[in-house]
């Protein structure tokens, strides 16, 4: 339309022009040679249609303007105005009055400008944590996940590395990543605490891969998984602490030429792809406080580090707070002896987020929402030692039991091994604790799918070990953190739960050899729990001592006679009896004037307390003879044996088995008097009843069959004293153990009669 009217426009302004001047000029009288051909008719037609030409050229050019004003009004208000943006911009950017550019990518064109494209820089991808300045004993498992993922089957290979909270999983990884950097296109950590933030992650990546558009609609997991399976490079990619298997798979590539490393505390993964990661050994343990603190005590950071289990995150939050504070290591152990709970929230631990006393915060409190059982069975067992602990043979008791069965049988043993006061109120006192206990055992998995539910939980979470053969250990400070969540009186609630379980599972008689193997697995966590009021101490310190294990038995003794005086009094009848047995394996571990002392005093007190005739005041008798034998009196041992030997069998009976040890001993020392026929005859006469009353394995009843070899050696058979050591030896290997001393002796014997035959 613009064109049409400036094309009439020149023409109707010709024509009107000539038109006037012909007419001007006729008015004049003066016709021009120019319009002579024109007459005056022509003029008007001529002027005539030189003005609606221009009426039509005003009229276009009217229109126009208004179009042009109508346009500029609306591009203000709704039409976006271009912009130059530097650089790579996805999104909108805004300038001036509401004018926006969108750049996807880059911007070239500004306007009717077109800008250069600027020229494409080589990248590589990387995201990764710093690498840990110091990361001590773990060059052997660095190169394993090496190893595993160069040798893995499938590709992409995966390799997770599992373990405790604050073990040192994300540093690995890490290192491993920063140490193969050249090895790979890509390299990137991905946060992987929860399904949401990973989907996040992967759009970001997706958009640095260029496989992603600010506004897109597709999966950016979709984008990233089908960008690295048509990579031609290898790449890795890092899931960082997650959770379980469950919420990354999704999330795993499946297919490309590249290598996948998980870290996660959960160890509920396929064998072929977990590693786990244990805690230090001592010696870089000991390295890592002494590099981070700055001291030089290696003795006193080997303490520490026990202490602490040698848990990477501990082990650095200690020694950060050595050098903040200028604490030694053993003023620090000192304190974390008397203070633990507020220690273990001290110190800043170089490159992790949490505390020893928060980083497993989040593992309790789903346990607590998902798994209740787990976090009562988590307790039970953080009140053991931190041994492996048998958690199958620990809950056994609550099969097929009610809570209050259990207590019944405690409340029994304990009676029965004079644990409880004589008096009722105080009984009513003591039993407190107990009923406190029954409800806490009712929050225990009782039946085997309801155990290994719980089990399975906190597995889940690694914070128990493997399971194996019904057992599984806790890391110290997990047991710590744990327990000092409860205020002290839920503690001691719990501690009583797994007193009372303990107790229940101890063999009944400590002296026979066929429960030794449970005491034995069982000892670690005795000593740990139980306290030295109980029953189950007792029967422990028996085991002790008559397993081999005498310096031991007499420690656990003495604590058993200080708590006993101290609670029932001193001569209380189980106090006395504490004293009996510390005195014996005080006699026992060489000092036999302090065993005889000791027996004389408590006699009297026996005598008055007991009677002269009741079986205890008997049996001091008994071993006051014998340590009076030991110290070199023979004449006075046989004579004292001699004239006990009358009264028991008058008050226990021929064949009581305290009556035949009687007869046991009197043989000994009439052999010690230089009649070694008669003694001979009489272990030969003992021998078929001791194995009639006891059995032919008992403990007794070989000590007879030992003693018997001895004395037919002595009366001048050595080959028969050599074969009757040969049989027995065997026999003792198997029953008491290949270094009991009884078994050491036998085998001395042995080689001596051998020597002699």
């Amino acid at each position: 339309m613009r064109v049409l009217a400036w094309t009439v426009a020149p023409v109707a302004c010709t024509l009107v022009l000539a038109g006037v001047v012909d007419i001007v000029a006729g008015m004049f009288g003066t016709p021009g040679n120019l319009l002579g051909v024109l007459d005056e008719m022509d003029s008007l037609l001529s002027i005539a249609v030189g003005g609606v030409g221009l009426m039509v050229v005003t009229m276009v050019v009217v229109r126009a303007s208004r179009g042009v004003r109508d346009e500029t009004a609306d591009s203000s208000s709704a039409v976006e105005r271009s912009i130059s943006v530097e650089g790579d911009n996805p999104g909108v950017a805004l300038t001036g009055d509401g004018a926006t550019a969108v750049n996807v990518g880059r911007v070239d064109v500004a306007g009717d400008v077109r800008v250069e494209p600027r020229p494409q820089v080589p990248t590589r991808p990387v995201q990764l944590a710093p690498r840990t300045p110091l990361l001590l004993g773990r060059e052997e498992v660095v190169a394993e996940v090496g190893r595993r993922l160069r040798r893995g089957p499938g590709r992409p290979c995966v390799v997770v590395i599992y373990g405790l909270g604050g073990v040192g999983k994300t540093s690995v990884a890490v290192e491993y990543a920063h140490r193969h950097q050249n090895d790979y296109r890509l390299v990137w950590q991905l946060p992987a605490t929860d399904a949401a933030v990973l989907s996040v992650a992967f759009a970001r990546l997706a958009a640095l891969l260029g496989v992603r558009e600010t506004e897109d609609p597709a999966d950016p997991v979709d984008q990233v998984h089908a960008a690295l399976a048509a990579s031609p490079e290898p790449w890795l990619l890092i899931f960082d602490n997650a959770p379980d298997a469950d919420t990354v798979r999704r999330f795993l590539p499946p297919a490309g030429p590249g290598h996948v490393l998980v870290t996660s505390r959960s160890g509920s993964w396929p064998p072929e792809q977990g590693l786990e990661l244990p805690v230090l050994d001592p010696d870089p343990a000991v390295d890592l406080v002494l590099a981070r603190s700055g001291q030089e005590d290696a003795v006193s950071a080997a303490a520490v580090a026990v202490e602490l289990g040698a848990l990477p995150l501990a082990l650095e939050q200690a020694a950060a707070f050595m050098a903040e504070t200028g604490l030694r290591p053993a003023e620090y152990l000192e304190l974390l002896h008397d203070q633990r709970a507020e220690l273990l929230g001290q110190g800043q631990p170089w490159g992790y987020r949490e505390r020893i006393t928060t980083t497993w915060q989040l593992s309790f409190d789903n346990l607590a929402r998902t798994s209740p059982q787990a976090i009562a069975l988590l307790r039970v067992l953080s009140c053991c030692s931190h041994e492996p602990i048998p958690y199958q043979l620990l809950l056994s008791p609550l099969d097929g039991r009610a809570p209050r069965e259990v207590l019944a049988a405690d409340v029994r043993r304990q009676r029965a091994y004079g644990r409880l006061p004589g008096r009722r109120l105080r009984r009513v006192r003591e039993l407190r604790p107990w009923l406190s206990a029954v409800m806490a055992l009712q929050e225990l998995p009782s039946d085997p799918l309801a155990v290994n539910a719980a089990v399975s939980a906190l597995r889940g979470h690694s914070l128990i070990s493997h399971p194996a053969d019904g057992m599984a250990s806790v890391h110290r400070l997990v047991q710590a953190v744990t327990l000092d969540r409860l205020p002290p009186q839920e503690q001691q609630r719990w501690r009583d739960v797994a007193a009372m379980l303990l107790e229940s599972v101890l063999p009944d008689d400590p002296a026979d050899p066929a429960g030794w193997p449970r005491y034995a697995e069982l000892l670690p966590h005795i000593l740990t729990v139980l306290t030295p009021m109980s029953a189950g101490t007792g029967k422990t310190a028996q085991y002790l001592g008559a397993s081999g294990d005498y310096r031991t038995a007499r420690a656990l003794y003495e604590e058993i006679g200080e708590a006993l005086a101290g609670r029932l009094g001193p001569e209380h009848p189980s106090t006395l009896t504490a004293r009996h047995e510390l005195a014996r394996w005080t006699g026992e571990l060489g000092d036999a004037a302090a065993a005889r002392r000791q027996y004389a005093n408590l006699l009297a007190i026996r005598q008055r307390v007991s009677g002269a005739e009741h079986p205890d005041t008997l049996t001091v008798r008994h071993e006051l003879a014998r340590w009076t034998g030991e110290l070199g009196d023979v004449v006075a041992a046989r004579d004292m044996y001699a004239g006990l030997l009358v009264v028991r069998e008058r008050v226990s009976g021929a064949e009581h088995p305290d009556t035949l040890t009687v007869r046991h001993e009197l043989a000994r020392w009439t052999g010690e008097l230089g009649d070694p026929v008669a003694a001979r005859d009489q272990y030969a006469a003992l021998l078929p009843v001791r194995e009639r009353v006891s059995g032919s394995e008992h403990p007794d009843t070989l000590t007879a069959r030992a003693n018997l070899a001895y004395w037919i050696g002595r009366a001048g058979d050595p080959a028969a004293a050599r074969d009757q050591y040969a049989a027995l030896l065997p026999i003792r290997e198997r029953v008491l153990g290949p270094d009991h001393p009884a078994t050491r002796s036998t085998r001395e014997q042995l080689a001596y009669w051998t020597e002699r035959a």
